[in-house]
């Protein structure tokens, strides 16, 4: 799916989804009704009402198993951003040594969350993020922590867990890029597509015969269909469209380190 339909307002998009659906619908009653006459409409007749449910639970699967990527997606790409942001520790850690290195690492952070939420974001909402550059500010940082030569237990402990939070956020970095990357191939959405399209036909010509029966049998399952695609739809890129998952969690962090 291009950019500017996941990027499309919410009552948008659920214009074009239910607009697109319902006309879809329409051909097909129209098609149907119009064949649906002489030798046709006797056959349309014999074909059983029993096929229309093998053919919802199908579309239903098709719909369960995209979902599930869906979900997953959004699921994994909120706790890797949880688990960056979790990377402040390394702040609170830095008080253990010299007010230069921790003011050091204070703004090293501060940097790289400004350039996460300024640069990185809108290159995951395009989907063109890539992990070709690795953060200099977090590398930075690292090599920092490891120059530093404590002098107690307490700050070797230190040195060692502000070093595992500072490659942590490097991690979770990697992998918050490689989910803005996922979506639902086109593969799944012709299936889907086709699916639903053969249970609207399926349905129509079962109720070939009685026009008003096939109106509602008809808009009651479109209806269905259209909130399926705008769900999915919507959730589709994590980091794209109106309900994406913004860098709060990560600015958030920022108040912290300027304390």
């Amino acid at each position: 799916m291009s950019n500017w339909l996941h990027n499309l307002p919410i009552v948008w998009m659920a214009l074009l989804v239910f607009g697109l659906t319902y006309l879809i619908t329409a051909i097909i009653y129209a098609v149907v009704g119009a064949l649906a006459v002489g030798e046709r409409a006797r056959s349309f007749k014999v074909l059983s009402p029993g096929l229309l449910p093998p053919l919802g639970i199908i579309f239903g699967l098709f719909v369960a198993f995209t979902a599930a990527q869906v979900w997953t997606d959004n699921e994994k790409a909120k706790a890797e951003i949880d688990r960056e942001a979790s990377a402040r520790s390394a702040v609170i850690l830095a008080s253990s040594f010299s007010k230069e290195y921790e003011g050091q690492v204070r703004e090293l952070m501060r940097r790289y969350i400004a350039d996460v939420a300024v640069q990185e974001w809108p290159l995951m909402a395009r989907g063109t993020a890539t992990l070709r550059g690795v953060p200099g500010v977090l590398v930075e940082a690292l090599q920092v922590t490891l120059a530093v030569m404590p002098t107690s237990e307490g700050q070797k402990v230190a040195q060692r867990e502000i070093a595992t939070a500072l490659e942590t956020a490097l991690d979770a970095r990697r992998q918050r890029i490689m989910i803005s990357q996922s979506q639902v191939n086109p593969l799944k959405w012709a299936c889907m597509l086709m699916q639903a399209v053969c249970a609207l036909i399926a349905i129509a010509i079962v109720h070939s015969d009685n026009r008003l029966a096939a109106v509602i049998a008809l808009g009651i399952f479109a209806t269905g269909v259209a909130a399926s695609l705008l769900l999915i739809l919507a959730h589709d890129r994590p980091f794209t469209g109106e309900i994406s998952i913004k860098s709060d969690p990560l600015l958030q962090v920022v108040p912290e380190i300027d304390q």
